[in-house]
């Protein structure tokens, strides 16, 4: 049985440099095959970059496409495979490439919260427990 399977929904924490922290869940029916990679590697600690209103860090799946869109909304949090990374949007729009859906996150003000993240500081995705 992998992951997806067993659990439909993952809760996650997203901790940005050790005082922002978001909550979400993966939803295994968006993009199970890229889950089933991710889960088992959580915890995964990386470093931001930022590009536009989206944030995101790589991860070291190296996944292909899988159920890939081309749009975005504040607060997807998506795979995408060309930048082996994790990506969370903080407005509506276009991502590079077509990235792989795996869920949502929560924030009380989207543009409050992406103006205190700076490329270059450390996250860590987890399971909420």
């Amino acid at each position: 049985m992998n992951a997806s399977t067993l659990t439909p929904k993952i809760p996650l924490e997203i901790i940005i440099n050790n005082d922002i922290k978001l909550e979400g869940e993966l939803q295994s029916i968006l993009s199970p095959r890229t889950i089933d990679r991710i889960v088992p590697k959580l915890p995964i600690a990386s470093r931001i970059h930022l590009w536009k209103k989206e944030l995101y860090f790589e991860i070291g799946i190296r996944m292909g496409s899988e159920k890939s869109v081309s749009t975005c909304n504040a607060g997807d949090i998506v795979y995408w495979p060309q930048g082996d990374a994790v990506c969370l949007f903080f407005e509506e729009m276009t991502p590079f490439n077509k990235v792989n859906p795996l869920g949502q996150f929560e924030t009380v003000n989207f543009e409050s919260v992406f103006n205190k993240i700076q490329s270059g500081m450390p996250v860590v995705l987890r399971k909420r427990v």
